[in-house]
């Protein structure tokens, strides 16, 4: 079965068409958890880490049986050195033992060498004599396809020989995209030539729910251009970030489901791992210890308003 069937079914599992995004910050986090490793290992960047890691295990345990997948952002954790790159791979470990989908966020790209060095960590194997390692548990990574087809073959390949999926940058949510991407290109806009390629990278991976394992991101901020990339791309699963902070609204992204209510999965970060600290949820969970719980409710609060519109 090809990742992006077992995604869809998660979903239909679930009912829930949510990914959560594991972007943990340090002032996300309760200070009974930050308190406990300062004390042990002063202010340091393991104590950040480990600090990471025991609050995303705490919302993966809240989370693992209503949504399909979680999404953590490598760049969250990088800045950390060492400490946060074990505290990332631990998370991906752990949402993977859940029966999570994990979806690693690392928009990577490079000229083809590099990218194929890339692929080899995020989805693939490392070769160490006779033996092979996989470093991250990964079932799709985000990929920057804007320097061609060249940065995107190697992945293309380890999705084949490993069962894996990507997502591939097409229209992103974040308010200045449009300065390349709308670009027009022999009369089309840059992210409608990046979906005419998508769709074709992705045409050896179609699955038996008519979705290709070759995904895109598109931004629920742009929804007319999602509408114009779902028609486009009859064959692509859609990962859709910018719901909630960043003012993406159901609304706004139900063009980017088909008909029957599929074909996307759409992210939401510090509105649901950072759920406790908002006013709406204060009142009923007013203990630093009850966050994960905030985080649960938040899940379902999202999943119910996605809902209504798809």
């Amino acid at each position: 079965m090809l990742i992006t069937d077992k995604l869809i079914n998660k979903i239909n599992e679930t009912g829930n068409p949510t990914v959560v995004g594991l972007d943990p910050r340090l002032n996300y986090i309760p200070e009974y958890i930050t308190s406990k490793y300062y004390e042990k290992y002063g202010f340091t960047p393991k104590a950040a880490a480990k600090s990471m890691l025991k609050f995303n295990k705490k919302i993966i345990d809240a989370v693992f049986d209503i949504v399909p997948a979680v999404k953590p952002q490598i760049a969250m954790y990088e800045r950390y050195g060492i400490d946060g790159i074990k505290a990332y791979i631990k998370t991906c470990e752990y949402a993977a033992e859940k029966g999570l989908i994990v979806i690693g966020d690392i928009k990577r790209s490079d000229i083809s060498s590099t990218a194929e060095a890339y692929s080899d960590a995020h989805l693939g194997e490392c070769t160490v004599g006779d033996k092979s390692y996989s470093t991250f548990k990964h079932d799709y990574v985000t990929v920057n396809a804007y320097l061609g087809s060249d940065g995107v073959t190697p992945f293309l390949k380890d999705c084949q020989k490993y069962g894996k999926g990507i997502f591939v940058l097409a229209k992103t949510s974040n308010p200045n995209s449009g300065e390349i991407q709308d670009l027009l290109t022999d009369g089309k806009p840059v992210y409608e030539k990046m979906g005419e390629l998508i769709e074709k990278w992705g045409a050896e991976f179609i699955g038996e729910n008519g979705y290709s394992s070759v995904g895109a991101v598109v931004g629920a901020t742009h929804p007319q251009q999602a509408k114009t990339l779902r028609q486009a791309m009859p064959h692509t699963f859609f990962l859709v970030p910018g719901y909630g902070a960043q003012g993406g609204r159901a609304e706004d992204l139900a063009v980017c489901f088909d008909k029957n209510g599929i074909g996307a999965i759409v992210n939401s970060s510090r509105g649901i791992i950072a759920a406790h600290m908002k006013d709406e949820y204060k009142d009923c969970f007013g203990s630093e210890k009850d966050f994960a719980l905030a985080a649960r409710q938040a899940c379902i609060d999202m999943k119910n308003d996605l809902r209504r519109c798809i």
